[in-house]
């Protein structure tokens, strides 16, 4: 496989349309045939307990008060959701807290698991990394809640998104190219590349960019994955350049079938891959057990990464499977 020669990272095609690093990457054939199998196999089947039982285990209601309000910590929310306590300021990660990942507010891919908290329960956020504009990533009732609870917030935002953001209040965005940093002080904020697409409807695929983020302290480096597939190359670089990092937070969801999902997402094999490549401390499995978007159970992710984690020599410390709304201390 080979890389583009761009020297910012950054490729378009004619028409504006971007596209990956992977020049020999095919994206979205099959899709059709996908959802035909998916239908006629009833796919995907239940956790193994069932729902009930999957949602009472993996969901917490999350606390934020401040019991160590200097220390470094974490709580994931759902899917991609994660809200980062580092150097007095609230980090938050494409923040979806509604109920459905759809364009629809009652009709789609429903959360099976209930919220760990509502935007008027977080914390002041000061600083919003948004990966890319997938509906489970980008959510319009959430976005207008939070930048009405927090006007003063800043949005990093990659390439093409920022016009989406102002016509739902959002007051300050910057948006990035890949490999491109702003400073938030006391932070940088860096928009690194991700394997994977964007588009929110028919007509607009591939027209905003998709991206990780990298939010480094002076004691402290945070890589945020978004939304990606493997391609080897991209980590190990991510890794050589920017790491290592104290903290990851890697997606381990949504991954099957493989002729389909394996171009778009990791499976749990490649997300400890990955925390290997780029020099992790810890990592935090994210983006599974919240809506059913692919056809693995809510509940294989869970032992699949940990049979990843077993073949690799990776402890249960060091690649963190949490219910969503639990709090993790960092330092």
């Amino acid at each position: 496989m080979s890389m583009t020669n761009d020297a910012s990272g950054l490729s378009k095609e004619v028409g504006k349309r971007f596209r990956n690093l992977d020049a020999d990457l095919q994206l979205g054939g099959g899709l059709i045939r996908w959802q035909w199998r998916r239908w006629r196999r009833r796919l995907p089947l239940p956790p193994r307990d069932g729902y009930a039982q999957f949602a009472a285990r993996w969901g917490a209601k999350a606390d934020f008060a401040c019991e160590r309000p200097l220390a470094t910590q974490a709580w994931w929310l759902g899917q991609a959701t994660v809200l980062l306590r580092i150097e007095g300021r609230s980090v938050i990660t494409d923040p979806h807290l509604s109920g459905f990942a759809s364009p629809l507010t009652c009709l789609g891919p429903r959360r099976k698991v209930p919220l760990a908290a509502s935007v008027s329960d977080l914390p002041s956020i000061d600083t919003v990394l948004i990966s890319h504009d997938h509906y489970d990533h980008l959510d319009d009732l959430t976005v207008r809640a939070l930048a009405a609870k927090t006007p003063g917030a800043v949005w990093h935002v990659p390439l093409g998104l920022g016009r989406w953001l102002e016509r739902r209040g959002v007051g300050r965005i910057v948006e990035l190219d890949w490999w491109t940093a702003a400073e938030d002080e006391p932070l940088w904020v860096r928009c690194v590349p991700a394997q994977h697409w964007s588009g929110r409807g028919l007509t607009d695929r591939m027209r905003t960019l998709w991206c990780g983020w990298v939010v480094q302290s002076r004691r402290f480096r945070f890589y945020f994955a978004g939304d990606t597939g493997y391609f080897a190359p991209l980590f190990k670089e991510i890794g050589t350049r920017l790491g290592p990092f104290d903290f990851a937070a890697l997606p381990i969801g949504a991954y099957e079938p493989r002729w389909f999902m394996r171009s778009q997402h990791i499976n749990p094999e490649e997300a400890v891959r990955i925390h290997r490549e780029i020099g992790a401390r810890r990592s935090l499995a994210i983006h599974w057990g919240t809506f059913e978007l692919s056809d693995e159970s809510l509940d294989e992710p869970v032992a699949s990464v940990r049979k990843a984690m077993c073949a690799a020599g990776v402890g249960e410390k060091e690649f963190l499977v949490l219910p969503q709304g639990k709090r993790l201390y960092l330092e």
